[in-house]
């Protein structure tokens, strides 16, 4: 496998339902693995979360992500966002309307100074999503 770089998101909690929900949005094949599957017990609490969470869809995405481990501290920031381009409008606005529905919209989906057409949004889950639709020629 060659090298690549992708986003892994922690959770408090919801890890399952969110990447079951990045699933339902963006498509491919999702493998989670829970606290205690590897012949060891879970912690206390910890029975029904995700340990490693992988989503890798037919476009290339691979998202990752976990419920926070126990003893870590869960901080969610504005210091990161996951960013969706590329010039398929109609696949894209797909993803647009899937990650933002239960969310908030920051900045509406539409044509922007720079000519492409952009949109960032907060999901149900609390995470930031930049999605650009650049223009064509």
């Amino acid at each position: 496998m060659a090298s690549r770089l992708n986003p892994y998101i922690s959770f408090s909690g919801d890890a399952r339902p969110a990447m079951e929900f990045y699933q339902s949005v963006l498509g491919g094949e999702l493998r989670v693995s829970g606290y205690g599957e590897f012949g060891s017990e879970a912690p206390p609490g910890y029975e029904d979360k995700v340990m490693h969470g992988m989503l890798e869809t037919p476009d290339g995405f691979t998202l990752m992500g976990a419920d926070v481990p126990p003893g870590m501290e869960h901080a969610p920031g504005n210091n990161f966002a996951v960013s969706l381009s590329g010039d398929d409008a109609d696949r894209l606005r797909g993803y647009w309307e899937g990650l933002s529905a239960g969310g908030t919209v920051s900045v509406p989906l539409e044509k922007q100074m720079w000519g492409d057409v952009f949109g960032m949004c907060t999901d149900k889950f609390g995470i930031t999503w930049m999605v650009n639709i650049g223009t064509q020629g």
